[in-house]
C-alpha cells in the first residue's frame, strides 16, 4: 500500500500532470472573462446597432463594473493558483539534497582556453601545464 502511494504521488506532482491542472483552472477562470466581455460590452453593442435597445450611461457603467469585476476575479484565481503551485513545489522539493556539482573544466594559465579539469597538457597551446 505504502508503494502505491508514492507511485501516485510521483504521478500527482509530476510537472505535466499539474500543467493540465492549471492549464484547466486557468482556462476556467478565463473564460468568465469572455463571456462578461460577450454579455457586458458585444451583445449591447450589437443590440444598440439593431435598434433593439437603448442604454444610459448608468447601463454602460454597469457594464463596465461587471467586466472589471471579472478580470479582479480572473487575477485572484491566478494569484492564488500561483501561491498553491509555489507551495506544492516547496513541498515537494523538502526532502531532496541540493547535489555540489564540482567544476568540470579549468582555464588554461597561458591561452586562456577551457580545458578538462585533470588535463596535464592544454589542447589548444600544447603546453604543459603546472601540476597542482
Amino acid at each position: 500500500m505504502k508503494k502505491f502511494l508514492e507511485e501516485f504521488k510521483s504521478f500527482a506532482l509530476r510537472g505535466n500532470v499539474m500543467d493540465m491542472a492549471v492549464g484547466v483552472i486557468i482556462g476556467g477562470a478565463f473564460s468568465g472573462i469572455v463571456t462578461s466581455l460577450t454579455d457586458n460590452f458585444i451583445n449591447p453593442i450589437l443590440k444598440t446597432v439593431t435598434g433593439g435597445a437603448h442604454y444610459t450611461w448608468a447601463d454602460i457603467a454597469g457594464f463596465a463594473s461587471s467586466f472589471i469585476s471579472s478580470v479582479v476575479n480572473f487575477i485572484i484565481m491566478a494569484f492564488i493558483l500561483f501561491c498553491l503551485m509555489k507551495a506544492i513545489n516547496t513541498a515537494a522539493n523538502l526532502g531532496k539534497k541540493k547535489e555540489n556539482t564540482a567544476p568540470t573544466t579549468k582555464i588554461c594559465p597561458f591561452c586562456k582556453s577551457e580545458i578538462p579539469i585533470d588535463a596535464v597538457k592544454c589542447a589548444h597551446c600544447t603546453t604543459e601545464l603546472p601540476q597542482e
